[in-house]
């Protein structure tokens, strides 16, 4: 009797994973699955996680992922997609979609099977970013409209639900701007070099031109016209210098002063010529200064941090962690681990309100030359219409343009009812300021390993070079962004509840990099809330720098933020003296406390007198 197979799913990974090496003609690659998100490395591809159940979505989107790697393998060109792509952000991102369809539809044109597949895994995208519900250009990127558009041009396959509304949102504008330069893409599809030609031309038509970076077709123009310049030169020199040789033939009887001033002249002659041709070796070797310039500083706060390697970093959304089932999953468990606890959370959320609307009650400036007719003057305007300063004007609310950052600390040390309650509390909180029209962006900060990941594995592997700075691969979660709706992003939350998410925990870089994209945003007034319960622990780097190294950037970057007073800085430690290194901090000895802290230091904040505003910035300790 044959022994049963440990996981069914396995043959169908197996059989998926040969077909993907085959179609991208490479049988060397490597084909992995994970629940991390997918991706491609040059040495192989990381697919989808298929469980035990094999559900025919689980399958559609594995094998969808499968083949959009493999044909991007078999038809993308490495060094002709560095030539052409462009230097500014934008326009790399257009750049980079469009090229990717361009793989995509090839493929399609060549095997009409993975037309379908892909169509899965381009759904599975749309509707975990929610596009079928968007209603304006704002809420979708341009770059995935063009390439959704592209794919759709040299196939004519119509896109799934929610790409199709994303594609149409933005369709007139990209063919008012740029159709005459998408009429001939059947002509250049095959073509990877014409067709980056091509989707530089689409890019400068949308308005991104000055994010193309140098035209890498002139270069060698103008080299050919400089040589040419230089043939033509040269004839000259010959004839000068046969003519320079008969005439020393013609005159043997020069004196002996003539010809020492000769000799000197021809010595001096040579040198120059030494010099030049010694500017001629090196120029080559770039024409740039003979050192590079240093590069760019990782971190603004201390340009001295040192970070080994930013390759493996991420910072990615908290749907693409987890499938929407799974999410699903995780959200209610997070709301069944805390039912007791959501009456109280809920109880100073509402006092919050209350506080916050009692402020959004109208006031007015009366005695105005124009505005709304002041109704308590109505009977002297009628009596005289010429009565002056009859008018009113309605006060604008102080905190209506305000946008606050919640960034929570995902380290292995908050696993369990920590995490819970810092996952319940910030969406409680989301969903309050919302209401009385305060922006909110909710963020966490881990790694995606412990002990170093593969920036460690690099290090090794490069000999273990000294003073190697941060040594670990970082992820910073996107939990709800500001502009985002709660009820978009309800379920990212219970992201927090997945086992294995929470590991080590770099807080300097995160709070570098919460504030940067604060300092992006639009609204007038910043407020930046970080909740952690311990100092930044990272084994790996620690291991190999000095034991204050990530502590030290922590402060620094503290340092930066407080003295620009661009962002309101404030933090919360929970079992964990956060005052130290704060200036307006408060510290919670239990966990249960977290929702009275955070609710009562946020209404601090928004208070209008100053007096009690004061009281809230000198925070003191609790419990």
């Amino acid at each position: 009797m044959s022994k049963p197979a440990d996981n069914p799913a396995d043959p169908f990974k197996k059989a998926l994973a040969d077909a993907t090496r085959v179609m991208a003609d490479d049988p060397e690659m490597t084909v992995t699955y994970s629940v991390d998100p997918a991706g491609m490395t040059k040495d192989g591809v990381r697919l989808p996680q298929v469980s035990r159940r094999m559900s025919r979505d689980e399958v559609l989107l594995a094998r969808g992922t499968a083949d959009a790697f493999a044909l991007r393998r078999k038809f993308h060109d490495e060094a002709v997609s560095a030539r052409y792509t462009p230097t500014g952000p934008l326009a790399r991102e257009i750049y980079e979609a469009m090229e990717t369809a361009r793989c995509e539809a090839v493929g399609a044109r060549a095997m009409p099977g993975t037309a379908g597949n892909i169509d899965a895994k381009i759904a599975n995208e749309a509707d975990r970013r929610g596009y079928a519900q968007i209603t304006s250009t704002q809420e979708a990127p341009l770059s995935v409209a063009a390439g959704y558009l592209v794919r759709h041009l040299a196939t004519g396959r119509d896109m799934p639900r929610g790409a199709q509304n994303v594609m149409d949102l933005w369709r007139p504008f990209i063919e008012e701007q740029a159709g005459g330069t998408l009429d001939v893409l059947d002509d250049v599809l095959a073509d990877q070099a014409a067709f980056a030609r091509l989707a530089r031309k689409v890019i400068a038509d949308l308005g991104y031109g000055d994010q193309l970076g140098d035209d890498p077709d002139r270069p060698e123009d103008e080299d050919q016209g400089d040589e040419a310049q230089e043939d033509e030169d040269s004839p000259e020199s010959a004839g000068e210098e046969s003519q320079d040789s008969e005439e020393s033939d013609a005159s043997p009887e020069q004196s002996q002063e003539e010809q020492q001033d000769q000799s000197q002249a021809q010595v001096t002659m040579e040198d120059s010529a030494d010099m030049e041709q010694g500017d001629e070796t090196e120029l080559p070797e770039g024409e740039a200064p003979l050192e590079p310039p240093p590069p760019a500083p990782y971190s603004d706060a201390d340009p001295n941090y040192a970070v080994y390697t930013t390759d493996f970093d991420e910072e990615i959304r908290a749907e693409e962690l987890a499938e929407p089932a799974e999410l699903e999953r995780l959200r209610a468990y997070l709301d069944q681990q805390l039912e007791p606890l959501k009456g109280a959370v809920s109880r100073l959320a509402n006092k919050l309100q209350r506080r916050l609307q009692a402020q959004q009650n109208r006031s007015w400036e009366f005695d105005k030359e124009e505005g709304i007719l002041d109704a308590g003057r109505l009977a002297r305007v009628v009596a005289n219409p010429t009565t002056p300063l009859s008018f009113k004007w309605e006060k604008d609310t102080e905190f209506r343009d305000t946008c606050v950052t919640l960034l929570l600390d995902n380290s292995g040390s908050m696993r369990g009812r920590p995490i819970s309650i810092a996952a319940i509390c910030a969406d409680v909180l989301a969903r309050t300021l919302e209401r009385c029209d305060v922006k909110v962006e909710i963020l966490g900060f881990t790694t995606r390993a412990w002990k170093g990941g593969q920036s460690r594995e690099r290090w090794l592997a490069q000999g273990r070079p000294q003073g190697p700075g941060r040594l670990n691969d970082l992820r910073h979660i996107i939990y709800k962004g500001a502009d985002a709706p709660w009820r978009r992003v309800r379920p990212n939350l219970g992201l927090m509840m997945k086992e294995g998410l929470l590991k080590e925990n770099i807080d300097g870089e995160a709070l570098e990099w919460a504030h940067r994209r604060m300092l992006a945003r639009p609204e007038a007034r910043k407020i930046l809330m970080v909740i952690s319960d311990g100092a930044p622990v990272d084994d790996s780097t620690l291991s190999v720098n000095a034991a204050s190294f990530l502590e030290k950037h922590l402060r620094d970057v503290i340092a930066m933020v407080e003295k620009r007073r661009m962002v309101e800085l404030i933090a919360i430690g929970i079992g964990h003296d956060v005052t130290r290194y704060y200036q307006r901090a408060v510290t919670i000895t239990d966990v249960e406390q977290l929702a009275g802290a955070m609710t009562e230091q946020l209404a601090g904040l928004f208070e209008v007198d100053p007096k009690k505003r004061a009281r809230a910035a000198g925070m003191r300790r609790a419990g």
